[in-house]
């Protein structure tokens, strides 16, 4: 499926470092019209689709397409927003994203000569999504390798030897960044040594 116009969904160019301070910034810029802001803020928030993407139970062959879908309901968002609300980013861009995919799932299941599987419009319950929000912003406030490196495992669901391969370090360097990462977000969302199973299972502790 061809990208549409200022989309890029290469999942490997995923980028999730966006500081509180910047994204204010952006914010500004992008209302008074900005195009770089705007295109800054598209870029930083394109990990979100590939995490809700994840998320949905598809048959591997509409995973491009639910991307697809997943960043023009991204890029409206953006356009949308109002960041004077008392409301996040992340959680009004994920129920239009998610809305989105799933109205594509239902639109192939009436175009489908078989029926589409259930479990294809499966999503993880609804409590959980605010928790998961939670993980998937505090990620987006890592720097550096930390942010490449837990990006990698989070959103785009990695091998560590893959990331490590990929980062040209060794795997167990993958792993340290890994634990100072979690270390940060627990700090981050105020969190004990143990997070609860939801939040230990969003930062990928087993």
């Amino acid at each position: 499926m061809a990208d549409g116009p200022g989309i890029r969904v290469e999942e490997r160019k995923t980028s999730a470092s966006l500081n509180p301070e910047r994204e204010r910034t952006l914010w500004g810029l992008c209302r008074s019209g900005d195009a770089e802001a705007r295109e800054e803020l598209i870029v930083a928030y394109r990990p979100l689709v590939f995490w809700i993407a994840k998320r949905i139970h598809a048959h591997p062959s509409l995973r491009q397409d639910l991307v697809q879908e997943g960043m023009l309901a991204m890029i409206g968002a953006v356009d949308r927003f109002d960041p004077d609300r008392d409301l996040k980013f992340s959680t009004y861009a994920y129920h239009r994203i998610r809305g989105q995919m799933i109205n594509m799932l239902e639109r192939s299941e009436r175009r489908a000569p078989l029926p589409v599987p259930d479990e294809w419009l499966e999503v993880d319950p609804e409590p959980r999504d605010e928790e998961w929000l939670d993980v998937a912003e505090s990620i987006g406030r890592l720097e550096g390798r930390e942010a490449e490196v837990v990006s990698a495992l989070f959103f785009e669901g990695k091998d560590p030897r893959d990331v490590a391969d990929e980062q040209r370090l060794d795997v167990s360097h993958v792993y340290r960044l890994r634990r100072s990462a979690v270390a940060r977000i627990r700090g981050w969302l105020g969190l004990a040594p143990s997070g609860g199973a939801i939040k230990d299972e969003a930062l990928g502790i087993k």
